[in-house]
């Protein structure tokens, strides 16, 4: 195994690849789908079925924008100020959000990922968080990025690989994409939640509200419009087999959907209004998570790793 990852990742890290600011491009497919994986970030940097986008994609030769396709550990979204205790001790994270003085989307974005397996139809990637200052635990991740008839399906474990337990999180960034030439605003939007998560100035969430009848009840197909959205949600519903589902219709006919498994029990939903044009209102970021915004405060979805525990989630995208 170790020689077939060895001349699969001499093949696909070429010149072009090491000057990529996202690395090495993993390229997968199954039949029409299609999807390349960035060694930065463990990022999907395209997905698509045939001709049409179903997430946002940006060049093999450009940073990603907004945390584009991004894997979010050890916590999705804000932890405020940085600061969070746990298990009694007090920790301070990197300020990576000055703006609004947060920790933002965990400690392994922008950083390289290691290969571990590459086949025609898949890849897998880890990550090794070591112990720091602000997230004394040592934390190893892998994912798994797979195309077949239905679509992608991506699966995460993580586990405390270190002595005490740690706190946890774990979150991803798709963008998805509308329709061809047109925007968000044309498209109507279902998110599968029944509650909203009220946030502050700084998007901190300090209540959270029913949606039913107000201006962010998607629970039913409805169009976008103007509504601005950076928000986050909970109470989720599922179907018959335990997945939570985001859905979002383009002028096409054809739907995006991201859907995600019973261990996701937030949604985030961005409307990408602050991207660079000509990303703007493109797509819209519709991100699974395991814990809400600043959960390391709150304790609102988050997980406690003791050592040698581990925890498996998985969610997928697809084009309806």
């Amino acid at each position: 195994m170790e020689s077939q990852v060895a001349a699969t990742a001499a093949a696909t890290v070429g010149a072009s690849a090491r000057r990529s600011p996202s690395g090495a491009q993993f390229r997968i497919s199954h039949g029409e789908h299609r999807a390349t994986i960035t060694e930065g970030s463990a990022a999907v940097r395209e997905y698509r079925v045939g001709q049409r986008d179903v997430f946002q994609s940006f060049g093999e030769h450009e940073i990603a924008p907004a945390y584009h396709g991004a894997v979010l550990i050890p916590w999705p979204n804000r932890v405020a100020t940085g600061r969070y205790a746990f298990d009694g001790e007090e920790h301070q994270l990197p300020i990576t959000e000055p703006e609004r003085n947060a920790a933002l989307h965990g400690l392994a974005c922008w950083l390289p990922w290691t290969l571990e397996n590459h086949q025609p139809d898949r890849v897998s990637l880890s990550f090794r968080i070591l112990p720091s200052p602000g997230y004394p635990f040592h934390l190893d991740t892998t994912v798994e990025y797979r195309l077949d008839h239905e679509g992608l399906r991506v699966t995460t474990r993580s586990v405390n690989a270190g002595d005490r337990p740690c706190p946890y999180g774990l979150g991803f960034h798709p963008y998805v994409a509308a329709a061809p030439g047109s925007v968000i605003d044309e498209c109507a939007l279902t998110l599968d939640v029944r509650r909203r998560l009220v946030p502050d100035e700084l998007l901190i969430p300090k209540g959270d509200e029913s949606v039913a009848g107000g201006g962010y009840d998607f629970r039913g197909a409805r169009q976008v419009g103007s509504t601005s959205l950076d928000d986050a949600f909970s109470d989720v519903v599922r179907d018959a087999q335990g997945r939570s589902w985001a859905r979002l219709q383009g002028v096409d006919g054809r739907t995006a959907a991201v859907w995600a498994d019973q261990n996701f029990g937030y949604w985030q939903a961005y409307s990408a209004d602050r991207l660079p044009e000509p990303m703007a209102r493109r797509a819209m970021a519709l991100e699974p998570m395991t814990a809400a915004p600043n959960a390391f405060n709150t304790g609102d979805g988050l997980i406690r790793l003791d050592p040698g525990e581990s925890f498996t989630a998985v969610w997928g995208a697809t084009l309806l």
